[in-house]
């Protein structure tokens, strides 16, 4: 058997409504294959390159004409579509519920069509849309794929699920030290299940780490940096477990840089430049607006010396290191 990774970059533009309380705005197909860049990256750090085939669903969705779509809202009932926890919550409410958002679960089902599934993965928000996949393969005459979900990982907000559009995800291609400290940062009550659900330690483990996280005399951050190390570890190796962990105390607990700090040069006028245009002409923030932000939460550090005036003017004659937020370190030169 074969493992096929469908990226949705034609689903992505209708957007997914699973565990949505409102519409969720529509991606370009441009956006959709951009996101999708890093999926089979990604799935190779666990899956055989040999057994994956990644395909893109816009191949068959994007050939059917409105006759192919008529005939597939055919094969399936409104008051079915109703059924789904998330519309009938929407529709109780009088929240709007958008065609194309009903149409979702039927472009997915029709990746099932289109690969002949035999089992299809996904999380417990996709438990409709999989089984939707089921009816229509039958529709098609086809055998119903076997439907497998799996719990939703919390973000490390500790509030949404996981998300690369929330910005509150850990990347398993993400360096050893970014994956170190994203994981010091998500809240305790979370530990065990990040253990459980993205580890390979063994039930007795997770008992062990279960009773340790009720007792209170344990710091649950001492858990935590096991959590952060394994994670490291099952993505990169022991020794890159080790450096993260000494870079990330070096840097917060001791206080002091980084190893390897990027590089940039920068044009002075006069000798000095606005703390402002500093963070934005070397990209440490996207706008003008994230700088005064980042500024008014006190996140913007020069030399180690927080900045808190988001009109200050930075003089310098060699060069100085900028830190925005906990991770992002700049040294800037003096062109």
């Amino acid at each position: 058997h074969q493992i096929i990774i469908i990226i949705g970059d034609f689903t992505g533009m209708i957007g997914d409504p699973s565990g949505r309380s409102k519409t969720r705005p529509p991606l370009t197909l441009q956006e959709t294959r951009r996101n999708g860049q890093t999926y089979f990256e990604q799935a190779t750090k666990i899956l055989s390159t040999k057994k994956i085939q990644m395909l893109y669903n816009s191949e068959w969705l994007g050939k059917m004409n409105f006759a192919d779509v008529i005939m597939l809202g055919s094969k399936y009932t409104v008051a079915r579509m109703l059924e789904r926890d998330d519309f009938e919550k929407r529709y109780r409410a009088g929240e709007a519920i958008s065609i194309h958002e009903i149409m979702y679960p039927l472009a997915q089902a029709m990746d099932s069509v289109a690969i002949q599934a035999d089992v299809e993965l996904g999380g417990t928000d996709q438990k409709f849309n999989l089984l939707v996949g089921r009816d229509i393969q039958r529709e098609y005459g086809m055998e119903p794929q076997i439907a497998i979900t799996m719990p939703i990982l919390p973000g490390t907000d500790g509030i949404e699920k996981m998300s690369k559009s929330l910005d509150n995800y850990i990347a398993i291609n993400e360096s050893p030290k970014q994956i170190y400290g994203k994981t010091l940062s998500i809240p305790d009550d979370l530990i065990y299940n990040y253990f459980m659900l993205t580890t390979s330690v063994s039930a007795d483990e997770l008992s062990t780490i279960r009773k340790q996280l009720e007792d209170p005399a344990t710091n649950p951050r001492d858990i935590k940096r096991r959590l952060a190390r394994t994670l490291v570890a099952l993505y990169h190796d022991e020794n890159a477990a080790r450096a993260a962990e000494e870079e990330f105390d070096r840097i917060f607990v001791k206080k002091d840089l980084p190893d390897e700090i990027p590089e940039c040069s920068i044009s002075l006028e006069d000798g000095s430049i606005g703390i402002i245009r500093l963070l934005t002409e070397t990209k440490l923030v996207a706008s003008n607006g994230e700088a005064r932000r980042m500024i008014e939460q006190g996140g913007v550090s020069v030399d180690g010396q927080r900045i808190s005036d988001a009109n200050a003017e930075i003089r310098f004659d060699k060069s100085i290191v900028v830190k925005v937020g906990k991770r992002r370190f700049l040294r800037v030169k003096k062109a």
